[in-house]
Formats: C-alpha cells, sequence, structure tokens
C-alpha cells in the first residue's frame, strides 16, 4: 500500500469522527431545545348540551294597512246650497248622524203644495164617492138611469187616482225634504271631506268618505308559493316600520287569501282584519309575523357555533377533556340562540366560550359557567317575503 494511500484512509477517518461529532451536539441541542419550552397549557371553558324547546315557525311578509271598506257619502239633489257642515276629518260618528245640511226652503215650500193638492183630492173624492153611493140606491127605483150611474161610480174611480198621485207627490217631496240632511250610512271614521258651506252640490257628488266601522285591515303581499301555508283564522302580529312612533305591534287575524297573484310581481294578497288598531293609519307601510305551526327543535348558544370555511362547527368535549371538532346543520335563530339540525346530539357536552381559541384534540380545563335557559315557547322566523 502506498504511503498515499494511508493519507487518504486517515483523512476519511478523521471527516467521520468529525460528522459523527457534529451529530451528537445537533441532537444534544435540540433536546436542550425541546426541555426549555414548557408543554401547552390547557384552555379553560365552558360547556353546555344541546335544548330541546318548543318553537314556532313564522312568515314575515310586508304590506299596507288599509280600510276595510270604504263608503262614499253624498248628495243625491241637485242645485241646492250646502248650508251647514257639521263634520270633519277623523270624527267618528254613529249610523244616521247629521253630517251636513242643504238648504231646504224651496223643498219645504213644494211639499206644502203637494200637501195642499193632496188635501184638495181628498175632498173631491170624498164628493165623488158620496155621488157614487146615492146613484147606486136610486138605480134599483129607476129614478136614474144605468148610465148616469155609470158615470158617478168612474167619478169616485177618477177622484180616488188623483188622490193617489196627489199622495205620492207628498211622499216624493217628503223624501226630498229628508234628501236635505246628509246623514252617516254607518258607524265609522269620516277619512275624508270635500264638503264646502255655501256651495251647490250635484247628484253623486261626493262630500264625505267614511272608513266603515273604523275598521282596518292589512294587505299582507306574500309570494305565491308561500300561499298554501296560509289559511283563514291563523294569528298575525302586525308592525308600523317607523321606530319614531314607538306603535306596539297589533294582532290580528287572517280573514281572506287571494284567490289570484299578480302576474307581474307574482305576489298575492292576503286580507288580515286588525284587532284595535287604535295605533295604525291606513295607507302605512307595515311588517307582519304570520304564526305557523309550531316545532320541536334542539338548540345552543351561539357563541358555541363556529362558521369557518362557510360551514358550522362545534367543539365537543371527550371523556378524556380532549375537544373534537363536529361539522354540524343550522336552522333558525332566535335571540342568542340557533337551531341545530344534526351533526350533534342532545347528550353531547359542547364548549360555549373560548372555542375560537381551539384545534382538533386540545386539551381543556371544563369549569362550571350559568347556562341561560333555552325559550321554551318562542317565535323563530322561518321566512321573508321581500
Amino acid at each position: 500500500m502506498t504511503k498515499n494511500a494511508y493519507r487518504l484512509g486517515g483523512v476519511a477517518a478523521a471527516l467521520a469522527l468529525v460528522a459523527g461529532t457534529s451529530s451528537f451536539l445537533a441532537r444534544a441541542a435540540d433536546d436542550k431545545q425541546a426541555a426549555s419550552v414548557p408543554a401547552k397549557t390547557a384552555l379553560t371553558v365552558s360547556v353546555t348540551s344541546a335544548a330541546q324547546a318548543d318553537w314556532a315557525q313564522t312568515l314575515q311578509a310586508n304590506g299596507s294597512v288599509a280600510a276595510w271598506q270604504e263608503t262614499v257619502v253624498g248628495a243625491e239633489l241637485s242645485g241646492l246650497r250646502l248650508a251647514e257642515v257639521q263634520a270633519n276629518v277623523g270624527d267618528r260618528v254613529k249610523r244616521g248622524q247629521l253630517l251636513a245640511q242643504l238648504s231646504s226652503d224651496s223643498v219645504r215650500a213644494e211639499l206644502a203644495q203637494s200637501r195642499a193638492g193632496a188635501a184638495e183630492a181628498q175632498a173631491t173624492l170624498a164628493e165623488a164617492q158620496a155621488n157614487a153611493e146615492r146613484a147606486r140606491s136610486l138605480q134599483t127605483s129607476g129614478a136614474i138611469s144605468a148610465s148616469q150611474v155609470q158615470q158617478y161610480l168612474t167619478a169616485a174611480a177618477t177622484a180616488k187616482a188623483r188622490l193617489d198621485a196627489a199622495q205620492a207627490r207628498v211622499q216624493a217631496d217628503e223624501l226630498r225634504l229628508s234628501q236635505t240632511r246628509i246623514v252617516a250610512s254607518d258607524d265609522g271614521v269620516i277619512s275624508a271631506r270635500a264638503a264646502t258651506a255655501g256651495s251647490m252640490v250635484q247628484p253623486g257628488q261626493e262630500l264625505f268618505r267614511l272608513i266603515r266601522k273604523g275598521r282596518l285591515e292589512w294587505r299582507a303581499e306574500v309570494p305565491a308559493d308561500e300561499l298554501s301555508r296560509l289559511s283563514a283564522g291563523m294569528a298575525v302580529r302586525v308592525n308600523v316600520n317607523d321606530k319614531a312612533s314607538g306603535a306596539a305591534p297589533v294582532n290580528g287575524k287572517v280573514r281572506m287569501v287571494a284567490p289570484t297573484v299578480d302576474p307581474q310581481t307574482r305576489m298575492g294578497l292576503v286580507y288580515v282584519d286588525l284587532d284595535g288598531a287604535n295605533s295604525l293609519r291606513a295607507g302605512t307601510f307595515a311588517r307582519g309575523e304570520f304564526q305557523l305551526a309550531r316545532s320541536q327543535t334542539l338548540s345552543l348558544p351561539q357563541t358555541a357555533v363556529l362558521l369557518r370555511d362557510g360551514f358550522s362547527y362545534v367543539y365537543r368535549v371527550g371523556a378524556d377533556n380532549r375537544v373534537t371538532r363536529l361539522k354540524v346543520q343550522t336552522g333558525r335563530r332566535l335571540g342568542d340562540r340557533i337551531e341545530v339540525l344534526g351533526g350533534v346530539d342532545a347528550a353531547a357536552k359542547v364548549v360555549t366560550s373560548g372555542a375560537g381559541f381551539l384545534s382538533e384534540g386540545d386539551a381543556v380545563r371544563v369549569v362550571a359557567a350559568p347556562v341561560a335557559p333555552a325559550p321554551v315557547a318562542a317565535v323563530a322566523p322561518t321566512t321573508v317575503a321581500k
């Protein structure tokens, strides 16, 4: 073996020794660094279980408040002056109450004339009937001919017809006199007034507009595919869309679901009778909720449900105090609670506080925390009709 070979072997052995020493030193440094890093501290959390509650489904919709029925009160006579107006917008009136008075002098004069004509016709009839009776009594004696008897009988019948005509004129004039009094056709509230004292009225001219019974209704606009869920008698709560007014919600009931749908908007009208709608005004915009069927559901506090990458998750605490991440399906929300449709059962212990700092398999320390009870008879919206 040559001298160069011995030299190369020595160099290789030296390099191997250096490499082994370096590896040993690196492992020692890693062990020292690992020993200097403390173990991860268990996070303190509170847990809860999914609570079962009776939630009522609702259907929300928008619409307008309108008069149940509006009656137009107008004049039936022409050429008469409006002498007096006794009602104004907003007044509550009773059926038959005087709203306005037309000038009745000319009508009263015509009535007096027709009554005089009727009295004259009555006297003529009495004379004609007396003559007819005498003619009948003399007919058997032969003192008067049959043709003369017939003339007296015809005169009596003619006088009777004239009296009937005169009495009809009296009734017509009495009717015209009553029509000079413009009265309320029903109980209700005056919603509009066009009557002005001193003006001349015409037949059919609108003088007042009356909301019958003061009764209002809410006309909700509901999508066509939701109309089948609604029926007459269903309970409704209506709120005026005006926060400044502070008006309390008004209860109502569905009276009728429209049989047709608007072909342009694909919305159908639902007519809702309102109970004691003193805080509402016809023409205002309102939002309401139809109370649908109730159902049993599981719910969790919203703090227990995390939204990541478009999915909802919860952390379940196992017997070894380590957490497991579960994907869940969520539904309606009510207050600070959210409905859980699947992915976790009612017996599972779910992290409610600190879930955002956890990862799969982390150890936790569970502490007792007061948990607010789930609402027992709550109302949760399901669909919003826009």
